[in-house]
């Protein structure tokens, strides 16, 4: 195997990603661009309880084992209009304000939102911070949320902030763009262990816990979610059964002993700094691909290459996946529950999408424009190989594109 060299160490690009992220000219920055998506939809305050948009919102990360169970003492941002610093409500105080650089007077103690008097001890503060009279949007609601409704949102039914939110993260900043790729990097070379360690009899758990240790080794600061180390069938109908009759994909990790010749599909996504990684790649246990697996490969990378061809500022989503589909001989060349692409940044998977039952006509009216990242996954299958998939992420510039994932194929190829 071919190990990939100086992940942690790459050169700055042509785009001018600073190898180390500044921080604080980020949250101004991303403050700024949040703050403007707000005023483009006349919204004087946001009130945040999503994981992520409250990353996005504040700039803070925590380190969680797994994000998905952030909703049992999650951290609430309320962001004003007119004010440069959100208000963030913190169970784990430690070290916050170090963090977070807002002043003393934003920085509060946890929110219960969850339970009736959490929510009526969180509408006396608001009502301190928004006027009755503001069009405030929150992203999500719980039910204490809901029954409280007129005590917390005075002004009327709440907007949806993850319309602001996902508007105000579509291009990233610089310093966004050095916080992914040293995700990115700190995944790769996370990677190369868990590769190194394959083979027969080893377990997927075993996978996932050589994966998230090193990970977190290296400055990973959340798992997004369960590392996938999936066994695909040898054909479509000894899979599992799914809605839409296509391979169901992601299967949860178990302790399945690998066997030779188990083709694996991989994803996995930490955080550093709040801003995720991906990774996907195609593995054989203790053999190497016959020359069908090879030949799924070499058109995986085909239409991958042909898509990276017309990916550039100005192109459309629908652009894209036309030039896959058509890189594929007239099939579409991704999972139906899926995508042939989608954004990354405080989320693993965020706007834009290309492929998705949002329809034709999004892709059609969505513009790629420098800034944006895209994670490109392409799915071959034919039956008897177990299939091919792998993931690239990409930086959109004004003349094409910058990768920022840089690790092999093998076993299927080095490229």
């Amino acid at each position: 195997m071919t190990t990939p060299t100086s992940f942690l160490a790459a050169p700055s690009s042509a785009l001018d990603i600073p190898e180390t992220p500044d921080l604080e000219r980020m949250r101004r920055e991303t403050g700024a661009r949040l703050r403007s998506a707000m005023a483009d939809r006349g919204v004087d305050a946001l009130i945040l309880l999503g994981n992520n948009s409250v990353v996005y919102a504040t700039g803070v990360s925590w380190p969680l084992g797994d994000a998905g169970l952030s909703y049992v003492e999650r951290p609430v941002a309320v962001v004003l209009a007119d004010d440069p610093h959100p208000h963030l409500f913190l169970p784990f105080r430690e070290g916050a304000s170090s963090e977070s650089g807002l002043p003393a007077d934003h920085l509060h103690g946890p929110v219960y939102l969850e339970f009736d008097e959490g929510v009526e001890n969180f509408a006396r503060v608001v009502e301190d911070l928004v006027p009755a009279a503001a069009v405030v949007a929150v992203d999500e609601l719980t039910g204490a949320m809901r029954r409280a409704q007129p005590r917390l949102f005075r002004s009327g039914r709440p907007a949806d902030a993850a319309q602001i939110v996902g508007a105000a993260k579509l291009i990233k900043t610089p310093d966004e763009l050095s916080c992914i790729r040293t995700a990115c990097r700190i995944t790769d070379a996370a990677i190369v262990d868990v590769q190194a360690a394959l083979a027969p009899g080893i377990r997927q758990i075993d996978l996932s816990a050589g994966f998230t240790r090193r990970a977190f080794e290296l400055g990973a600061m959340a798992s997004m979610l369960e590392p996938i180390w999936q066994v695909m069938p040898k054909n479509k109908a000894d899979g599992v059964w799914t809605t839409h009759g296509d391979l169901a994909l992601p299967l949860l990790t178990t302790e399945r002993e690998l066997a030779v010749g188990d083709v694996l599909w991989t994803d996995v996504s930490i955080t550093f700094q709040g801003y995720c990684s991906d990774f996907g790649r195609t593995w054989v246990v203790g053999e190497e691909p016959t020359p069908r697996q090879h030949a799924q490969y070499h058109k995986w990378r085909e239409i991958m290459d042909a898509v990276l061809d017309v990916t550039r500022g100005g192109a459309t989503a629908a652009e894209l996946g036309r030039t896959a589909t058509k890189a594929n001989g007239g099939t579409r060349p991704w999972l139906p529950h899926f995508y042939l692409g989608h954004g990354i940044g405080v989320n693993a998977a965020e706007t834009p999408m290309i492929g998705t039952d949002l329809g034709d006509e999004f892709d059609e009216n969505f513009v790629l424009e420098p800034g944006m990242v895209l994670v490109l996954e392409p799915v071959v299958w034919e039956d008897g190989t177990g299939g091919y998939r792998s993931e690239e992420v990409i930086v959109i510039t004004e003349e094409g594109h910058i990768r920022l994932t840089d690790y092999p194929y093998h076993p299927y190829g080095e490229r």
